[in-house]
């Protein structure tokens, strides 16, 4: 990867932080599956398992074991679709709210005492950069991804 772009430097700043976020989680955090699934419930309203797992770039097969957990904890409701019957629409419940805000308490806490060493342009500058992340995350996935090189050669 060249590292004279503009997008190296993004994408190295947007994995170091996101690094160092995992490292300030709590004892006891939900995986990132479960946040992955109460933050599209929290954002976007109820929805299908196939819907979020289409956002969220996996297979509906991989979140079956984290939907269902989910549901036994009291945190995401499962009810019959109104449009098809066989399908399942899948809501937040206010204990996922509150456990996701739980959840990400700590970072933010970190997060928010990390930015007070920066100016206020600088802080104005994060929270666009952060809006405009999340506009690039609710992209569609690129459908051809390229090939890794052989490690044959």
């Amino acid at each position: 990867m060249d590292d004279t772009t503009p997008t190296h430097a993004l994408l190295q700043g947007v994995l170091r932080l996101g690094s160092r976020l995992r490292h300030e989680r709590p004892a006891g955090a939900l995986s990132s599956n479960k946040i992955s699934v109460l933050g599209h419930l929290r954002r976007r309203g109820p929805s299908t398992p196939g819907a979020i797992a289409l956002v969220e770039c996996q297979h509906p097969q991989s979140l079956t074991r984290t939907f269902a957990e989910l549901q036994a904890e009291g945190l995401i409701t499962r009810a019959p679709s109104e449009q098809d019957r066989r399908a399942s629409v899948l809501a937040i419940t206010d204990a996922g709210r509150s456990a996701l805000a739980q959840d990400l308490a700590q970072r933010e806490a970190w997060l928010t005492g990390a930015m007070e060493a920066l100016t206020e342009t600088e802080q104005q500058v994060l929270v666009l950069a952060g809006r405009l992340m999340n506009q690039l995350a609710d992209r569609p996935a690129v459908t051809a991804r390229p090939e890794r090189p052989s490690s044959e050669a």
